[in-house]
């Protein structure tokens, strides 16, 4: 199974063309429908059908039994973020060094990043459409690495996925705990009985393999359809 994170143009491209699984980075639903849509569109051209790739954005969930609870957890684990490591993982989502910088200024200009220019480019947008200082955004990103983190009820956090996944934002998630092995206990205790009870989630496997359980298609062999060419060829 070939699995791709890319964000930027070409990486889009490359992902429309070869990619089975996108493992996307957007925190909003309107960019997340944007992507997904413009993902499915391009892998049209390359004669793929749309379910031939999975998008599936990165979410860290926190769950509590109330929404007290969650808010209680989110925020103590908001708080254990040291600024020096939250600066860090901003610089290297941004591609500068912002430790010259004051933490309660805005981001400064930034160059176009050459590793992660999707993620760059959210992380940007989020900020000067949000006002948010260096501080501030590195609470959002650095403990999710730029992807989306939510938190409340089972029931919350069921809502909201199933929002994204119905409005055309992805076809699944990758389930990001910031806590192992507690946050992803939590998760399956809790968030996976309320996914089964909507039917958004299965009860038992459909197959053997990960391909199977995406439900991907299988390619076809490339050596046997090879093969098989070349004895048609001897054949005439």
């Amino acid at each position: 199974m070939i699995v791709q994170a890319g964000q930027s143009d070409a990486g889009r491209e490359l992902a429309a063309q070869t990619a089975e699984v996108v493992f996307s980075v957007q925190q909003q639903i309107e960019p997340a429908r944007e992507y997904y849509s413009d993902l499915k569109a391009r892998a049209a051209k390359y004669g793929r059908p749309p379910d031939a790739i999975k998008v599936m954005p990165g979410v860290v969930p926190v769950v509590g039994r109330t929404k007290l609870e969650a808010e209680q957890k989110f925020e103590k684990l908001q708080a254990l973020i040291h600024p020096d490591f939250g600066v860090a993982a901003l610089s290297d989502i941004v591609g500068m060094d912002l430790s010259p910088f004051p933490l309660d200024g805005p981001l400064p200009d930034v160059p176009l990043s050459n590793t992660q220019q999707g993620r760059q480019k959210m992380v940007v947008d989020m900020a000067r459409s949000e006002g948010l200082t260096i501080r501030q955004l590195y609470m959002r990103v650095s403990g999710a690495r730029g992807h989306r983190m939510i938190h409340g009820t089972a029931v919350e956090i069921v809502d909201s996925l199933e929002h994204w996944y119905r409005t055309g934002a992805a076809d699944g998630f990758n389930i990001m705990p910031q806590i192992l092995p507690s946050g992803l206990v939590d998760f399956v205790e809790y968030v996976v009985p309320e996914l089964q009870r909507r039917g958004l989630f299965r009860t038992q496997y459909e197959g053997s393999t990960l391909r199977e359980n995406l439900g991907l298609p299988r390619p076809a062999n490339r050596w046997v359809e090879a093969a098989a060419s070349g004895r048609r060829k001897v054949s005439r």
